[in-house]
């Protein structure tokens, strides 16, 4: 898999936990490089190691379905790319509060899993791909940490606006890569 193709996985991977950071920052009267920076850490984190977790549990079974490996990440793919398309189009503001956001382990352990179970699916599709899973989640990691810290800053300036949009441009990334999957190893092969 290809660094640029990478990179727009961890992007679109990325994107759930944007829209809760934006959140995060939409409620703090002061988005300070702390905070900004503690949200990444638990969203880059998880992000990271959910693809690894995923990859470990796909390199068990990989061998035994490698003739329709493909399809597998291209429907993982479609269905998570799909729901945050979907969620892109929902006026949801249930993340949001209008007090200053708790960013302890109790609250922000069960969103940083929430938003990287996606990862744990793609990790699987890695398995089944071959993908060298060091660099892949290290990127995932750390676009997730600073896309993350940014949406804090983001949310703190620009308040909800743009929460749908992430939503929405990380779905379509995700099934555009479910696509070129497929095509690379049906189509073009």
């Amino acid at each position: 898999m290809s660094f640029i193709t990478l990179m727009l996985m961890a992007i679109g991977l990325s994107m759930d936990a944007c829209a809760v950071a934006i959140c995060k920052g939409l409620s703090m009267r002061q988005a300070s490089f702390r905070k900004a920076a503690i949200v990444g850490l638990y969203f880059g984190g998880f992000q990271a190691a959910m693809p690894l977790v995923g990859f470990l549990l796909g390199i068990q079974f990989a061998s035994l379905i490698t003739s329709v490996d493909h399809w597998i990440a291209f429907v993982l793919l479609l269905i998570i790319g799909g729901k945050m398309v979907k969620e892109g189009f929902e006026d949801d503001d249930c993340c949001c509060d209008t007090e200053e956001p708790d960013l302890s382990p109790k609250a922000m352990l069960p969103l940083a899993v929430a938003t990287s179970i996606d990862a744990l699916a793609v990790g699987i599709s890695y398995a089944f791909l071959q993908v060298k899973i060091a660099p892949a989640v290290t990127l995932i990691g750390v676009t997730t940490f600073a896309i993350s810290a940014a949406g804090v800053k983001v949310g703190n300036v620009f308040g909800g606006k743009y929460k749908s949009k992430a939503e929405l441009a990380g779905g379509v990334i995700l099934v555009l890569m479910g696509v070129k999957i497929l095509l690379e190893h049906t189509v073009l092969a």
